[in-house]
């Protein structure tokens, strides 16, 4: 059985690391350790997954996670990986979003009373109070403005200077450093974990609680979660928007289309990151994708995996039948409760049964619902044969829609390529 640290560096965890000393405290215990998390929107993101399975696999481990909602520093904005200034939040939006975030969050790890057990803080609860003059004074005299001009994220700002950057972003990395010390006084926080975007942060924070305290902190980062092609792990490249954890706007259904959908260069890092299989399975899925790529194994496992830990391993059930149903002809042997349920989370346009049933062409169908931009891209989709019709491939550009096409007199199933269905809903 490896260790946690050995674990960590075979999953590819461990992008830097301040002291190796803290992975073999990590081995055995008893570390506190925090991740934070600006509540920039309701729901946090795919992108922010890798930081809770780490925090999760640390408690595991015998380690205390503390998750902290940043109610104050939220309101600021962290200039690392932006190239612009971040949009400011309404107080009224912040705490909205704060109320949201903190309850997710509570899903992932056990913040049942024990040694283990998982703190969840707002670091609004010390800023907010914090005084500008003694703020100055015990924080700021700390760090020359050299010194944080020096940080990737400060120095991206200033190389476009058609942007810049506002002194209250630049501040941002002083509010964050108070944060750690704030955590290692109150709660015993020795280690402060982030992405590697964050690793000049953490190195100003351990700064600050050594100069205040004379203990020594640990910082550690992981690698940003990205694709084989380097895009970021967190939105579609289909839609261009994020997807999120809150089922109500990402369903389990799209989550798990959205990793299912994962390329074979990227399948491998991605389950050894974000799921909790042992090394045996994960390499043998990984080998098999190598001989037998058109088998999806790998993504199959993952998406499964991912959902379980996001919401539910019935949810990840539900999400699994709900795509073999979307795209075969079982469709037709399903009754209509097992149809709604496997088509839920499906993207739906209503359209009135009287169109439907004078028989609608199909390329109207493909441009009404938004499937394709145009009739002449439906026309074009049809042609080289991508399109599907209650998962029956679509033959000829004249082919319509009528009454005898809706399941359960009520619904059609279109689709267009393998992976995107759509649901039309006859009112």
């Amino acid at each position: 059985m490896p260790t946690l640290s050995e674990d960590l560096r075979w999953r590819g965890l461990i992008h830097q690391v301040t002291d190796e000393a803290i992975l073999r405290r990590l081995d055995a215990g008893g570390v506190t350790a925090y991740t934070g998390f600006d509540p920039t929107a309701r729901s946090l993101h795919v992108g922010n997954l890798l930081q809770l399975v780490l925090q999760r696999r640390l408690q595991l481990a015998g380690n205390r996670p503390i998750v902290v909602a940043g109610g104050g520093t939220g309101l600021i904005g962290d200039p690392g990986g932006r190239t612009e200034e971040r949009q400011m939040l309404s107080e009224a939006e912040l705490a909205g979003n704060v109320a949201a975030v903190r309850e997710q969050l509570g899903r992932y790890l056990d913040f049942n009373p024990s040694p283990t057990g998982a703190l969840l803080v707002d670091n609004a609860t010390w800023l907010r109070d914090l005084g500008l003059l003694e703020f100055l004074r015990d924080v700021g005299k700390h760090f020359t403005v050299n010194q944080m001009m020096a940080k990737e994220s400060v120095r991206a700002r200033l190389e476009r200077p058609d942007v810049g950057i506002s002194y209250t972003e630049f501040s941002y990395m002083l509010l964050q450093a108070y944060d750690f010390y704030r955590l290692h006084v109150d709660y015993g926080c020795e280690l402060q974990m982030g992405g590697s975007d964050q690793w000049g942060n953490i190195t100003l924070a351990i700064d600050l609680v050594t100069r205040l305290t004379g203990d020594q902190a640990f910082g550690l980062t992981t690698p940003l979660l990205t694709r084989a092609d380097g895009t970021k792990l967190g939105k579609s490249t289909l839609t261009n928007e994020w997807v999120w954890l809150d089922r109500a706007m990402t369903s389990p259904f799209q989550l798990y289309q959205y990793f299912l959908n994962v390329d074979d260069a990227s399948v491998g890092s991605m389950l050894r990151m974000l799921t909790f299989l042992e090394h045996d399975e994960v390499e043998a899925l990984e080998a098999r994708t190598s001989v037998d790529a058109a088998s999806r194994s790998a993504q199959r496992r993952l998406a499964t995996e991912v959902v379980a830990f996001v919401h539910s391993r019935a949810d990840a059930d539900q999400a699994i039948a709900a795509s073999e149903a979307l795209f075969d002809e079982s469709v037709f042997d399903l009754d209509q409760a097992t149809l709604e349920a496997v088509v839920a989370d499906a993207p739906t346009t209503e359209l009135g049964r009287d169109a439907i049933v004078a028989g609608m062409p199909v390329v109207e169908l493909l441009a009404v619902t938004g499937m394709c931009a145009s009739h002449g891209e439906a026309r074009r989709a049809i042609e080289q044969g991508g399109v599907y019709l209650n998962n029956r491939r679509v033959t000829g550009i004249d082919a319509t829609v009528g009454a005898a096409d809706l399941l359960h007199g009520r619904y059609v199933l279109l689709r267009r390529g393998k992976r995107h269905p759509h649901l039309v809903v006859a009112a």
